[in-house]
């Protein structure tokens, strides 16, 4: 306790052993001990004693869109990950694509971090891409830190990330396995995608006809199959369809190394109350049925579906038409996902011990940031700080996103973020932020 800089107290602190009355010691941005609640503090410590306030760890949300540069109209590492900040987040994992150029060299990585260096509110890192054309540069951005590739079954909406078909995700698949990388996957097949009737227009029923199940179902069968053969590593991309979650199921117990994300928007909207030519709810694949929603809730409990991150992926108002078919296709709730997860778990009996398992614990083990995840010692002193019985309406205009379209608006959700700490430092109280104090994240060896 002597080098004791900071003790931060709550009468309800979630750690891996269950939530709890502790205090908190940091030092050198890292926790030190987790002591009891009353426990005597030398008189250097500063003290932040947050009463009943719940002192979780930060979240970390391993898919976000930031879509800088080249795209910065959209987002942006600034915009982005203020919002993140203010939403509980310390920890993002920046998507390969939507950014010009994408993140599929290691020179354009480069590009990426030298952008994202001095706008960073939080702590930032990065996916690799796999194109049908960069077999021979995978190794080389594994070797620059990043922490997997992503890729997509059928076509991404933007031209500069074409999609793989089975022979190209078998060769990509192959090279990643060769250096025990890890590949995820936008799996939606695209020959059911164009036999699915494609009507333009507002009305969501004949979006969602357009992206059916079975898309996701039969891409999903597929990389199974692949990665058994190949004994590579492999990870789902937002999971909407509950018809996978018997073969997912079935590969895990068959000792397939398979995860899977879902996203706070098929556990908290669905099909049957998307408005007509509301296209801030369109997103690929969509949200899906009342009763589709409910097996995914199931799956989280049981530990078939392990994480949950947001796949915020936003764009300029304009490109939100009110035509389902061409409206830019991505939900934007960087900011109130821990909010909306945390509003429809405990509607479900869920707690937050839960929620914090899904969104930061298994996020951080998925990339690998031992350093991440949970309040004990050795760990990163990064907190929020969440009172869960108080509630809020999203307001667009209080969300810090550069484009402030949003599912969510009007929504009153339980849970506001009071604060945000990164490394022991607090950089969002209140609405007030710092200067950016993130740091580039690279995945250890």
């Amino acid at each position: 306790m002597s080098d004791a800089e900071l003790v931060l107290r709550s009468r309800r602190v979630i750690t891996p052993e269950g939530t709890r009355p502790a205090s908190v010691v940091v030092a050198d941005g890292t926790i030190t001990a987790v002591l009891p609640h009353d426990a005597d503090l030398p008189a250097t410590a500063r003290l932040e004693d947050f009463g009943d306030d719940v002192l979780l760890p930060g979240l970390v949300d391993t898919h976000v869109h930031v879509n800088d540069p080249g795209r910065t109209e959209w987002e942006g590492f600034w915009t982005a990950t203020r919002a993140a900040a203010a939403g509980g987040i310390t920890t993002l994992i920046d998507m390969p694509l939507n950014s010009l150029p994408p993140t599929t060299t290691a020179g354009n990585l480069r590009i990426k971090q030298d952008v994202a260096r001095d706008k960073a509110h939080i702590d930032v890192g990065f996916w690799g891409g796999a194109l049908p054309d960069n077999v021979k540069d995978l190794r080389p951005l594994h070797d620059a830190g990043v922490f997997g590739f992503k890729c997509f079954l059928s076509p991404s909406g933007v031209d500069e990330f074409p999609h793989l078909d089975q022979d190209q995700l078998a060769q990509s698949l192959a090279e990643i396995a060769g250096f025990d990388g890890l590949l995820i996957v936008h799996a939606e097949d695209p020959h059911h995608l164009d036999a699915a009737p494609q009507h333009g227009g507002p009305k969501y029923t004949d979006f969602l006809a357009s992206r059916p199940r079975d898309a996701e179902d039969t891409a999903i069968a597929n990389l199974i199959a692949q990665a058994k053969r190949l004994n590579a590593r492999v990870h789902v991309l937002h999971l909407s369809s509950s018809d996978a979650l018997p073969l997912i199921r079935a590969a895990k117990a068959e000792g397939v190394a398979i995860t899977v994300e879902t996203c706070p928007h098929y556990l908290a909207l669905t099909a049957e109350e998307v408005p007509d030519g509301a296209s801030e709810f369109k997103c690929c694949p969509p949200i899906r049925e009342a009763a589709n929603q409910d097996l995914l809730w199931e799956a989280l409990a049981d530990g078939t579906i392990d994480c949950i991150v947001t796949d915020h992926s936003p764009s300029t108002a304009d490109l939100k038409t009110d035509d389902f078919l061409t409206a830019w296709g991505g939900i934007s709730g960087l900011q109130v996902s821990l909010p909306a997860v945390w509003t429809a778990a405990r509607e479900r009996g869920h707690g937050l011990e839960d929620v914090v398992r899904w969104m930061s614990e298994r996020t951080a083990a998925l990339v690998g940031l031992g350093s991440k995840g949970a309040i004990e010692a050795g760990r990163d002193a990064d907190f929020a700080v969440l009172a869960p019985e108080e509630t809020f309406t999203v307001d667009p205009a209080a969300l810090q996103h550069r484009n402030r379209v949003t599912a969510y608006a009007g929504r009153t959700l339980y849970g506001v973020v009071k604060s945000t700490w990164l490394r022991g430092e607090r950089i969002v109280a209140d609405g007030e932020f710092t200067e950016p104090r993130g740091r580039l994240l690279t995945r250890s060896a």
